[in-house]
């Protein structure tokens, strides 16, 4: 057993366990969370292995994991170290019982000034070394909640703070919230929550506990189906810290979450900008706002800030926000092979699951989307998308009764969300009246321009119940006027299948395919461009299934 050295080598890697450091010569590797707690763990027991449910109590307790989430993260870790699992260097499976180290790690005997110095050095880089990534949601969207790049695992970045910090008394408390805001599942980050409540009791003028809280509401607004009320909260928090810190980087991502939760676009990206300015280094306020990026249409510039990540490992959202880019693109096979292994290998993360079927749906694979979102409903991420996604699959099926019955738990699900009430209204029993239809476009005319397409979707929903298929072909004009680029699904859904001979579908359609075609050129001319898209030509349609 090695739990007593504070310094190891295992080959080529330089490892102090005291400082939760990776080297490899002068570079630190991206170890941190969950995958420094693995790599500690497997130390800990030389090279011996250790099983399954020895990691499972070691690493993730009191989180309750499987054998395939302990895979998952040993292969983050693997990527992180440069390690290949057909031939490791570093860990070796041992099958039907767990992993352990390919070779004994050595100890290391260095004085304290040389160890001082490689801290020192190391600072600036290793503020992501103790967390993990986090991810975002909206109020009303058709697509994947805000801000997909992040998971709600990023809450534990929040404990980051400058080397020259007083201690708190409430350190203990914080650690240990952080940890349960690590692990970005719905009963941990409550306990969370509770955790950063009391650190706040302990020291009211914490601003690390003010922004962890901010975060973790924000997350249970986003990601676990929480009230408004939360990211309200998330809000106010986070605002308090960046008026007494202006120039904390991370009170500005964390205002930014909070305004990407509730639907402020504007706001969002403007925040996250100003993180961007105070801290460039920060890879997962820049993958949220390359999200956003995304969102607004400019697909070719959300992929490459998305490429562009140093260690994308830590960014859990990053290959979903990565395959759906390539999907609006145009880039279908790469974009079918990224979305089907993104679903196999994170059958925890609520938006590969929506991705995947969303795809198959959009490519008219109405049966495979059945089975695939049959799949996701399975396991156990539940998300008003994933409902109305079976909505539109039974509608397709002829099943309207079925159909709305998704819808209601859709809206059941985030009873605020108002693309949520539209849908149950439209397709519910009884049918909607003219009234109705009339009182939720006035509705929607009074929420003004939020930034996002699914206004005008909802908006031209309602404008084709009530008859009037010009008004509905303007408002979806206006969606892509906002950044809306889903042509394929626009043609696959049944939601708007009614417009399908209207005068004037087919110039929408061109309009969509035209930006788009312009921006899959920009990127097969760009020296950045993912190397499976090698030899596509710029000719609309490339790379199209």
């Amino acid at each position: 057993m090695l739990a007593r050295m504070e310094t190891v080598r295992l080959l080529d890697l330089h490892i102090d366990r005291t400082a939760q450091q990776v080297r490899r010569g002068h570079e630190i590797l991206p170890v941190g969370g969950l995958s420094w707690r693995l790599l500690d763990c497997l130390l800990a027991h030389g090279n011996a292995v250790v099983e399954f449910d020895t990691l499972a109590d070691q690493v993730w307790a009191p989180a309750v994991v499987g054998e395939d989430a302990i895979s998952q993260r040993v292969k983050l870790l693997r990527q992180a170290l440069g390690d290949d699992g057909r031939r490791p260097r570093y860990i070796r499976s041992v099958r039907g019982r767990g992993y352990q180290l390919c070779t004994s790690p050595q100890a290391v005997v260095c004085d304290n000034a040389a160890n001082a110095n490689a801290n020192a050095n190391a600072n600036a880089s290793a503020d992501g070394a103790l967390v993990a990534p986090r991810r975002h949601g909206r109020a009303r969207r058709m697509w994947l909640a805000s801000g997909v790049a992040i998971t709600a695992a990023a809450v534990g970045f929040a404990l980051v703070r400058p080397a020259a910090a007083p201690a708190s008394p409430a350190d203990p408390v914080l650690q240990r919230a952080a940890y349960y805001a690590g692990i970005g599942q719905a009963s941990n980050n409550e306990r969370a929550m509770a955790l950063y409540r009391q650190a706040l009791q302990i020291d009211p003028e914490s601003l690390i506990a003010q922004r962890g809280l901010a975060r973790a509401l924000a997350a249970d607004a986003c990601l676990f189906n929480g009230g408004r009320e939360r990211a309200q909260e998330a809000l106010a928090l986070a605002s308090q810290v960046v008026r007494a810190a202006p120039e904390d980087a991370a009170g500005w991502a964390a205002r930014g979450y909070a305004h990407d939760c509730l639907g402020a676009m504007p706001q969002a990206m403007a925040d996250y900008q100003q993180a961007l300015q105070r801290d460039p280094a920060d890879e997962r306020t820049r993958a949220s706002l390359a999200y956003l990026h995304q969102e607004r249409g400019h697909l070719a510039q959300a992929l490459q800030d998305n490429l562009s990540l140093r260690a994308p490992e830590r960014v859990r959202f990053r290959d979903v926000q990565v395959a759906r880019e390539l999907e609006l693109l145009g880039f279908s096979d790469a974009a079918v092979r990224l979305h089907a292994h993104n679903f196999q290998l994170y059958p925890d993360n609520v938006f590969a699951n929506i991705a995947w079927p969303h795809s198959l749906l959009a490519m008219g694979e109405s049966g495979k989307a059945r089975q695939a979102l049959d799949q996701a409903l399975a396991r156990g991420t539940p998300h008003p998308q994933l409902l109305r996604l079976q909505g539109e699959l039974l509608l397709l099926s002829g099943n309207r009764t079925g159909a709305a019955e998704a819808f209601e738990q859709s809206r059941a699900l985030r009873p605020q969300q108002s693309m949520g009430q539209t849908l149950a209204g439209l397709y519910g029993d009884p049918a909607p009246t003219p009234a109705w239809i009339a009182e939720r476009l006035q509705m929607l005319t009074g929420q003004g321009d939020d930034g996002w397409s699914d206004t005008s979707l909802e908006r031209a929903m309602l404008l084709q119940a009530r008859g009037d298929e010009a008004a509905a072909l303007t408002a979806l004009h206006q969606a892509v006027s906002a950044g809306f680029r889903d042509a394929a699904w626009l043609r696959a859904t049944p939601l708007f299948a009614p417009l399908h001979d209207a005068a004037g579908w087919q110039g929408l359609l061109d309009t969509i395919e035209a930006d788009v075609s312009a921006q899959r050129a920009q990127v097969l001319a760009a020296p950045w461009r993912p190397t499976d898209l090698a030899g596509l030509s710029a000719a609309p349609g490339a790379g199209i299934r």
